[in-house]
């Protein structure tokens, strides 16, 4: 049973180049992959939760500077996924961004260890789920899908 019976709302950024997506590695620890939704040693898109008062836009910009280093210049809300796990429920927002600036760098390198590009047709095996939704919903061109 989840103790505070609340619903998170977070953000996901698939962000693309040359067909490629920007995918971290989450720390193996689970002290430092950082995440109520667990997922520690999988492949994730950079993203977190969303704060109070903040655009879905604002958020995305946050969360990817934070975590790359890179600025994003435009963004576009392409899924909504429902995530929950036996402690934690969020609602996530997936966003698409194809402009930005910069070259990605381990930012915070306790929670992410690396930071590679993938081609979409040679994603790695353990992708945190929440943003292998949103790359599920982009593939099959789907803005929700009740996985």
């Amino acid at each position: 049973m989840i103790e505070n019976n609340k619903v998170g709302v977070g953000v996901g950024v698939m962000i693309l180049k040359n067909n490629k997506i920007l995918l971290g590695k989450r720390n193996q620890d689970p002290n430092k992959a950082d995440s109520e939704l667990h997922g520690e040693g999988t492949w994730t898109m950079p993203g977190g939760k969303l704060r109070f008062g903040e655009s879905f836009t604002a958020g995305a910009e946050r969360e990817v500077f934070e975590e790359t280093g890179l600025k994003i210049k435009s963004v576009e809300v392409i899924s909504l996924s429902n995530d929950i796990v036996k402690d934690a429920h969020f609602v996530t927002i997936g966003l698409l961004c194809r402009d930005f600036e910069g070259e990605a760098e381990i930012m915070e390198p306790e929670e992410i260890i690396e930071w590679r590009w993938f081609s979409l047709d040679q994603l790695p095996d353990l992708i945190f789920f929440p943003s292998e939704k949103v790359i599920k919903n982009y593939l099959a061109k789907k803005f929700f899908q009740d996985f």
